[in-house]
């Protein structure tokens, strides 16, 4: 049975979920404040910039919030940002107590906050409910703690494991449901990559569209290390103030360049290609995390999928899984390239969960 104090640190979380694409690359974080058994004040961090999650549940709390107990995701900042130290905002409320799920990974906080509210006085617990705020924040402690952002590989594919036919023939093989919840994963990221076969083949807009709700643009990463693309192709001929960023090689046509990027909204980043002629990975990844993208959606064909696998630069997997058979062995599998001699060295999940949308199941994975 589940004590108080976990129910409000499970509504805590679920108040953080709803800053989901509006905060990177700062984490989601949520609060409540807690007075004899009842939720006086509640907050979430809405968006970038914007105050904190303990300044929202204090507003509401008021001058109630002296005495109380306050639950909040992660722990209280103690520095100065964009906004002012939640912490010293705490302390300032005459809180008593607080329940904090998680240390900050940010080395400019790690444990500081939680030491300033300890040294005036305020009873502190850390670690309740952990893992969920952990899983929460997967994207925020990733990006804060190593050069690269957090990276997501989606594929859609039949029963018997391919994502297209064997001419790269792919509409529709999940349904609407799988497609919607594509797109809310779409929402939540800074960029969605995909290679130049998935432009060529599908003319894709790499937008994001959600029933009910103004979904967010991320931005566009296009692996094209020959500068392939169409001046014609969709991704470069909207209207969406996100931007599209195509990565080539260094040996490109300089005047498909100028009409590339002419467009608007459109940038060309030229890495050094690989021995194998191919965009670096890892190279692409600082680079990004560098302009603060704290995520990725890799939303590329079969080879692109493997070279993220096998490079070790995925992070979680999401699977839609459809009840469609290919019924052949020369369809596009998710994963195209060379695989392992022996089942003792394939990539195995952890944290498996799964999501049935209709007729479609969703498998997500840690790799």
């Amino acid at each position: 049975m589940k004590s108080k104090e976990q129910e409000f640190m499970e509504q805590a979380i679920n108040l953080a979920r709803k800053g989901e694409g509006y905060t990177s690359p700062n984490p989601m974080v949520g609060a409540l404040v807690v007075k004899e058994g009842k939720i006086i004040g509640q907050g979430y961090h809405q968006q970038y910039g914007g105050p904190h999650a303990e300044v929202h549940a204090l507003q509401e709390a008021g001058q109630a919030a002296e005495g109380a107990t306050i639950y909040v995701t992660l722990e209280p900042c103690s520095h100065y940002g964009k906004t002012p130290p939640c912490a010293e905002r705490v302390i300032k409320s005459g809180i008593k107590k607080a329940v904090i799920a998680m240390e900050d990974p940010n080395p400019i906080v790690a444990g500081r906050g939680i030491k300033k509210l300890q040294e005036a006085g305020i009873e502190v617990e850390v670690g309740l409910l952990k893992d969920e705020a952990v899983k929460l924040n997967e994207i925020f402690i990733k990006y804060i703690t190593t050069d690269y952002p957090f990276v997501y590989l989606k594929t859609a594919q039949t029963t018997d494991g391919y994502l297209a036919t064997k001419t790269g023939d792919a509409k529709w093989i999940s349904n609407e449901m799988s497609r919607e919840r594509g797109h809310q994963i779409r929402h939540k990221v800074d960029a969605i990559l995909v290679g130049i076969g998935t432009v060529l083949s599908d003319d894709p807009r790499l937008t994001t569209r959600l029933p009910n709700q103004e979904g967010k643009d991320s931005m566009r990463v296009i692996l094209d290390a020959r500068l392939e693309i169409p001046t014609t192709a969709k991704v470069l001929n909207h209207d969406s103030p996100a931007t599209t960023l195509i990565v080539t090689g260094e040996k490109v046509d300089k005047v498909k360049r100028t009409l590339v990027t002419a467009k608007q909204n459109v940038e060309i980043l030229t890495l050094p290609l690989n021995s194998e002629g191919r965009i670096p990975l890892a190279d692409l990844l600082r680079n990004l995390h560098s302009r603060g993208i704290s995520s990725i959606l890799v939303e590329g064909g079969g080879r692109v999928n493997h070279s993220f696998l096998h490079a070790g630069l995925g992070d979680r997997l999401y699977t839609f899984i459809t009840p469609k058979i290919l019924g052949g062995e020369d369809g596009v599998a998710p994963f195209s390239g060379p695989g392992p001699a022996l089942m003792q060295d394939v990539k195995n999940l952890e944290d498996v969960s799964f999501e049935i949308l209709g007729d479609n199941i969703l498998l997500t994975g840690k790799l």
